[in-house]
């Protein structure tokens, strides 16, 4: 690809190249799924204020740089984008632990049983303890690939913890909002969802940064729900901008 796109090309077309990203914005969108750059990359990148050009060898055609968020204030632009793209992961699965009693320290207990198994938490959400039982869920996503370690290491502590059953569900994907500029607009969340209703996609989990939103929805609503977002906040470029040379990246 001849830089980083404000979604993968393969599912929507016109996606738009960007020619600046904050360090802080990719490092979202590469933690959400982008396979543009490696996560520990971006790190490193900020870490050492060293500016990343994404480009083709193809061509000489200009690419993305990625650069600290100071130095995007020195950009041409009179005022940079309030969204720079949208991401997606379908490598994600999701466990839920349901019937937990709801005492301190329960919880703990069920994320350190993960984190001894190696098993790598993203996004985490609690329902309120039922009154009249005392007992609450908990759901979590995490790698597909770690999902069958991290069953046998809950069902290990059933009895200690005391919980009813767990449910897994291998077939959801994640898809991420991304944008710097969202920390100074507001209604950003409600046109994310808004544009994800009018597109019949359901939302199962959501988490949020300061730049970022992502939702969990089935595999199957992935494509559309990147499409309909995209669409939404105006990303789409007024021609094809994106050329895939080789290789499974974007």
């Amino acid at each position: 690809m001849a830089g980083v796109f404000s979604a993968d090309p393969r599912i929507v077309p016109a996606a738009r190249k960007l020619d600046r990203v904050s360090t802080e914005e990719m490092l979202e969108m590469a933690a959400s799924g982008a396979k543009v750059l490696h996560l520990r990359c971006v790190e490193y990148a900020r870490r050492y204020n060293v500016p990343i050009h994404v480009r083709t060898s193809f061509d000489y055609v200009e690419g993305t740089w990625i650069t600290p968020e100071s130095e995007q204030d020195g950009a041409t632009d009179v005022e940079q984008a309030i969204i720079s793209g949208v991401a997606h992961d379908r490598s994600q699965a999701k466990i839920t632990v349901v019937g937990v009693p709801d005492k301190v320290g329960e919880a703990a207990r069920i994320f350190e049983t993960l984190a001894s198994s190696e098993v790598n938490i993203d996004m985490v959400v609690q329902n309120v303890s039922a009154a009249s039982t005392g007992l609450t869920d908990i759901s979590f996503t995490l790698p597909r690939d770690d999902g069958q370690g991290a069953m046998s290491a809950l069902a290990r502590i059933q009895d200690e913890v005391g919980y009813d059953k767990l449910l897994y569900d291998d077939r959801v994907g994640k898809v991420s909002l991304i944008g710097a500029g969202m920390r100074s607009h507001p209604g950003i969340t409600a046109k994310f969802f808004t544009a994800l209703a009018s597109a019949g996609v359901n939302i199962e989990m959501i988490s949020t940064s300061e730049i970022r939103i992502s939702v969990i929805v089935a595999e199957q609503q992935v494509d559309t729900a990147v499409r309909s977002t995209h669409t939404a906040f105006d990303l789409d470029a007024t021609e094809v901008e994106a050329v895939v040379y080789g290789g499974t990246g974007r």
